[in-house]
């Protein structure tokens, strides 16, 4: 079964092709099979190989599948293959069975759009790009996987070019996130210079043999792809492109919030964890922006109004526990949380879309209410997805996630107090705007009539993802409920166990209890300010002090302002001053001399078959006579 892993990424690229090539000759029906086709047979193989691993395991735990060389320049000749171990196969499995979904629910949710064969064709291109980011063999292959799913989240977040602000939004994920991606280059350089190879196991054998703990390669290697990692993974200080991003269409901002390009920073960290362990710094300063990041995203959620925007913050929240997860050498407790942070985003995102399409392109919280009755299939999917989120123990899977998160940050041999009560805040705020959307937008009195109602092609994702969201936690849980560890068994073969400090049995009951009851109180005080008495929120913004705060978390706690004064603004005016510069006087120049002979020219097309006639006569002696004379 192994032999044919190479189909998990060609099946997306095919239905690429198809759709780019075949122009208006298919219809929308055709256009749409092609497109989630394409993917759920990626997801089939992606699936039958993951059983497969687990039951008829390959030697050693992992599977090379060379493809074909590359190219040979001197000694350097990369290899295109696939390197299949069980990072990778949570990777390919989560990603392609979530793409598949969201591309089910696209096939009605755009069926009226204009332009839906090049959204199916750049949504199969960004699942492919995603694909081979995970199952590269060696740096070379994952960097163009990762910049393929950059390239194509720009043309999905502008899919609708024609508003300013799409086209604006598009391109600032593609700047901002350049930054990290051009970090991530110099690392590649930095580690074949010195390691001699871009294969990454190599990289991370000949990584601990040769450099020290703390030596400076080995720290400037992991900060550069730390760089690489916070850009792409919209993590601080590079946060600022992923609410803008939900410029694009719903299904868009399911695909690249879930299980695609803003994960890709977590994988890429937990596959060069080897890298980490010998930057000691470095990792504790991924534990520190992501328990930075999760607080500052929480409570920038707190105050959105656009439903998409809140999701977007919850996005970046969540992230920024896997990457404390990551800074506490906590690896498998990252990639399991980004398995059941995929299930429940996906859910959310597809069931905001039926709400914003359910009530005419309704984005703004205070503006729905009541959907409860009208889009009950919809109502019960979201509040699962919500509990899930908000982490509320015992029955959903995000809860078993976080509360690993959690309980490691207490009790790993690089964890603190201030990181487990970073987490635990950010557990509460997570609780409280997760379920602000639920009460804002299905209980009370209802605001908008609801003018479309889904169909089966959007309720079969919302509930398949709604019983993941429930079920897939189970597969790890805590030993003071279950001594089930099926998870983090698996991840072994590929990821490096987090070294715990021992605890006793009363103190891991007290984490677990805090771990429950908190976000529990989160949805409290939701109930309390946003249903129950909706008036105290409003009387409580109103003061001067209070308002000052919700405006600054609001706008994402000024960092566009601060890049705005200290790059934008710079860049622009240098722009405008130096806009008649030498250099493009050379190119005015070769433009107005190209419009002269143009000019010139057109004047022989004069319609007088005489002056044709000499003109080849003419052309045809210069010609002979060149001839005879060379």
């Amino acid at each position: 079964m192994f032999e044919f892993i190479w189909l998990i990424t060609a099946m997306p690229f095919a239905g690429f092709a198809i759709l780019a090539l075949a122009g208006s000759r298919l219809s929308r029906r055709g256009v749409s099979v092609i497109g989630a086709g394409s993917v759920g047979l990626s997801a089939v193989v992606s699936i039958l190989t993951g059983v497969n691993y687990i039951f008829q395991s390959p030697p050693g735990g992992a599977y090379t599948q060379p493809l074909w060389n590359w190219l040979a320049v001197g000694g350097f000749a990369p290899v295109i293959s696939l390197y299949l171990d069980a990072l990778s196969v949570v990777m390919v499995v989560v990603v392609a069975v979530v793409s598949f979904f969201i591309l089910l629910y696209s096939s009605e949710h755009m069926a009226r759009e204009e332009g839906v064969r090049r959204f199916f064709a750049y949504m199969d291109l960004f699942v492919g790009s995603m694909l081979v980011l995970v199952l590269a063999d060696n740096l070379l292959l994952l960097y163009l996987g990762w910049e393929g799913v950059g390239l194509c989240s720009y043309l999905l977040i502008g899919f609708w070019y024609e508003d300013d602000d799409n086209v604006r939004a598009a391109n600032k994920a593609f700047i901002i996130t350049r930054i990290g991606d051009t970090a991530l280059a110099i690392g590649l350089l930095l580690l074949f210079v010195h390691l001699d190879t871009l294969n990454i196991q190599g990289i991370l054998a000949a990584a601990a043999w040769q450099w020290t703990g703390g030596s400076n390669l080995a720290f400037w290697a992991a900060l550069l792809i730390l760089g690489g990692a916070v850009g792409k993974s919209a993590q601080l200080p590079l946060q600022t492109w992923l609410p803008d991003a939900m410029a694009g269409p719903t299904p868009v901002s399911a695909l690249i919030h879930a299980a695609t390009m803003v994960t890709a920073g977590v994988y890429l960290i937990a596959r060069t964890h080897v890298l980490f362990t010998l930057a000691p710094l470095v990792q504790g300063l991924v534990a520190f922006i992501g328990a930075a990041t999760l607080l500052l995203a929480a409570a920038s959620a707190l105050t959105q109004w656009d439903i998409k925007r809140v999701l977007a913050y919850s996005t970046i929240s969540q992230i920024g526990y896997m990457f404390l997860a990551l800074g506490l050498g906590a690896w498998s407790a990252a990639i399991f949380h980004f398995m059941t942070h995929a299930f429940f985003k996906a859910l959310l995102f597809l069931g905001a879309g039926v709400i914003i399409a359910g009530l005419g392109d309704e984005h703004d919280l205070h503006k729905m209410g009541g959907l409860r009755r009208k889009l009950p299939v919809t109502f019960w999917t979201f509040l699962i997805g919500a509990a899930s989120l908000a982490a509320l123990p015992l029955v959903t899977a995000g809860f078993y996630s976080k509360d690993l998160i959690l309980f490691t940050a207490w009790t790993s041999e690089r964890g603190s107090f201030w990181l487990w009560a970073a987490g635990l805040a950010g557990a509460f705020l997570t609780g409280l705007y997760a379920f602000r959307m639920v009460f804002l937008a299905f209980f009370g009195e209802a605001k908008s009539a609801v003018a479309e109602r889904p169909g089966r092609a959007i309720h079969v994702p919302l509930i398949v993802l709604a019983v993941l969201s429930l079920v897939s936690g189970f597969i790890q849980m805590p030993a003071a409920i279950a001594p089930v560890t099926v998870f983090s068994d698996f991840m072994s073969a590929s990821l490096p166990p987090v070294k715990m400090v021992p605890v006793s049995w009363p103190l891991e009951i007290i984490l677990l209890l805090a771990a429950a009851l908190v976000p529990v109180a989160g949805v409290i005080f939701a109930w309390w300010f946003f249903l129950y008495r909706p008036g105290l929120t409003t009387a409580f913004v109103g003061r001067p002090a209070a308002a000052s705060i919700h405006r600054f978390w609001f706008i994402g706690w000024g960092f566009d302002v601060l890049y705005n004064a200290l790059f934008v603004r710079p860049f622009v005016w240098a722009a405008r001053i130096n806009r008649g510069d030498f250099v493009d006087l050379i190119y005015r120049g070769t433009a107005w001399f190209s419009a002269q002979l143009a000019a010139s020219l057109s004047g022989t097309q004069s319609g007088m078959i005489r002056r044709y006639a000499l003109g080849i006569t003419l052309g045809t002696i210069f010609a002979v006579g060149l001839v005879l004379v060379l």
